[in-house]
C-alpha cells in the first residue's frame, strides 16, 4: 500500500491522540481517517436507497393532467 507523508499542527495531533486513545500520532490519525471513511460509507449505504426510490419515482411517465 502507498504511504503519504504530511504535515499537521502538533496540537491537532495530539488531541486526535488523546480523544482516540492511542499512543502513537499515525496510529491515531489513521483511526481517525479510517473512521471518517467508513461514516460516509454508512451515509451513503442508508441514503443511497433512499435516493434511489426518489429516482425511480422520477422515471415513471407522469399521468396527464386536467
Amino acid at each position: 500500500m502507498a504511504k503519504v507523508s504530511i504535515s499537521l499542527d502538533a496540537d491537532l495531533v495530539v488531541e486526535v491522540m488523546v480523544l482516540a486513545g492511542i499512543g502513537s500520532p499515525q496510529d491515531a490519525v489513521e483511526a481517525i481517517v479510517r473512521d471518517f471513511v467508513a461514516r460516509g460509507h454508512r451515509t451513503e449505504a442508508r441514503t443511497g436507497l433512499r435516493e434511489q426510490g426518489l429516482r425511480e419515482v422520477d422515471v415513471k411517465p407522469r399521468e396527464p393532467e386536467g
